[in-house]
C-alpha cells in the first residue's frame, strides 16, 4: 500500500505529520516545530491543552479503555528523536466524517454519557486543565468587528446573517466571561474535548471510535456534546438543516447514557453544560466577519475550495444555535440560582 497523507490541522505545533501505509496509521507528536502560530504552539506543561506528549500517554496508559470509550488499537509507540514520538495506530474501518449519520452521532453521545457519568474516573497529572477558557480566548479574531456595520454589510454576511442573529451573537460575546465562569462551576468529568465528525469512526460492529486524544482532560458534563452538535455543521460535514433534530436527539441520548452509568444529578445542569459551551465558538463570529470577502474558501485542511454560500449558510446555522444556547444557558442558570 502506498503512503497516503491524511487530513489534519497543519497549524498545530504538536503534529509532525499523519499518514497511512500498509502497517497502519502513523502520527508524529513533536515539540520541535518552530513554524506553528502562537495560538497553536506546542507546550511542555502537562496541564496545558496542547501538551505535546499527551496523546502518547493516553495510549500508553490505555486511558480510552479505562473511560469505557472506543479508540484505535495502539500498535507501537516510539521515541524517534529529541522531543519527538511516533505513534503507530490501527487503521480503523467504518463510517467517518461526512459519511456519518445523525444516528451515528446519537450513539456517540450515548457512549460519552455512559463514560462521563461514571464515578470511577481515573486521574492523571497530564490531563488538560482549563481547556475551554484557554483555547477559546486564544483564537486570533478581531472582536471589534462585531460592532462595525461595514463588516456586517459584506455580501455573504448580509445574505446569511440576519439582524436578529447579529444581536444574538453580540449578546453571546458580551456574556463570554460569565459563560466561561458558569462552565467552570458545573459538575466535572473527563472530556475528550475535540469531539466532531472528523474525529469519529463508527465500526461495522456499531462501536464508536474516537480519534485524536490530544486535548483530553477536565471538562464539564455536557461539554463534549456541546462541541459535537455545532461542530458537525461548521465544515459542511453534516447538513445544517438537521441541527434542530441533532440537538434534540444527541441531548436525549447523552442523558440516557449518564443514566445508564448511574448518574443521578439534576438534568438541567447537564443541559446548562451543553448550552453554555457555546462560548467556545464566540471567536468564530469575528473570524467569519474577517474572511467573508476572501477570494476563495477552503475545506478543513485547506486542500479543496468550497462554495462560499454553502460555507456561510452552515456557519450561520451553527452560530445561530450557539446564540440560542447562550440565551438558554442564561435562563437555566437563573432557574438554578447560579447566574
Amino acid at each position: 500500500m502506498s503512503l497516503q497523507h491524511l487530513t489534519h490541522n497543519r497549524l498545530n505545533g504538536v503534529t509532525g505529520g499523519i499518514w497511512r501505509d500498509g502497517d497502519g496509521v502513523h502520527k508524529v507528536l513533536t515539540h520541535r516545530r518552530d513554524d506553528a502560530p502562537d495560538h497553536w504552539a506546542s507546550s511542555a506543561d502537562p496541564a496545558h491543552w496542547n501538551y505535546w506528549r499527551r496523546e502518547a500517554l493516553v495510549y500508553g496508559t490505555d486511558l480510552p479503555r479505562q473511560l469505557g470509550l472506543g479508540a484505535p488499537a495502539v500498535l507501537d509507540v516510539r521515541e524517534t528523536g529529541d522531543e519527538e514520538i511516533e505513534l503507530l495506530l490501527e487503521d480503523v474501518k467504518g463510517r467517518h466524517s461526512s459519511q456519518l449519520s445523525v444516528q451515528d452521532l446519537v450513539e456517540t453521545a450515548r457512549a460519552l454519557g455512559r463514560s462521563q457519568g461514571r464515578r470511577d474516573l481515573p486521574a492523571y497529572p497530564w490531563l488538560s486543565r482549563g481547556f475551554l477558557r484557554d483555547y477559546s480566548t486564544s483564537r486570533p479574531a478581531n472582536g471589534r468587528l462585531l460592532g462595525e456595520n461595514r463588516a456586517w454589510s459584506q455580501r455573504l454576511i448580509r445574505d446569511h446573517f440576519p439582524q436578529e442573529l447579529r444581536e444574538g451573537l453580540h449578546r453571546l460575546h458580551l456574556n463570554r466571561e460569565r459563560l466561561l465562569s458558569l462552565m467552570q462551576m458545573l459538575p466535572r468529568t473527563i472530556c475528550h474535548l475535540d469531539v466532531w465528525p472528523n474525529n469519529l469512526i463508527r465500526r461495522p460492529t456499531g462501536e464508536v471510535v474516537l480519534l485524536d486524544w490530544a486535548f483530553v482532560g477536565d471538562g464539564a458534563l455536557g461539554e463534549d456534546v456541546g462541541n459535537l452538535i455545532p461542530d458537525s455543521v461548521f465544515d459542511l460535514l453534516i447538513p445544517h438543516q438537521l441541527l434542530g433534530d441533532l440537538d434534540d436527539q444527541v441531548t436525549r441520548a447523552y442523558l440516557e447514557g449518564l443514566d445508564d452509568a448511574g448518574w443521578t444529578g439534576d438534568e438541567r445542569l447537564v443541559r446548562l453544560g451543553i448550552c453554555a459551551s457555546a462560548v467556545k465558538y464566540d471567536w468564530l463570529t469575528a473570524r467569519s466577519l474577517e474572511t467573508a470577502s476572501a477570494d476563495q474558501h477552503t475545506d478543513y485542511g485547506g486542500d479543496t475550495t468550497v462554495d462560499a454560500d454553502a460555507r456561510y449558510a452552515a456557519r450561520a446555522a451553527g452560530l445561530s444555535l450557539c446564540a440560542q444556547w447562550a440565551r438558554e444557558a442564561e435562563r437555566l442558570a437563573h432557574e438554578l440560582g447560579i447566574w
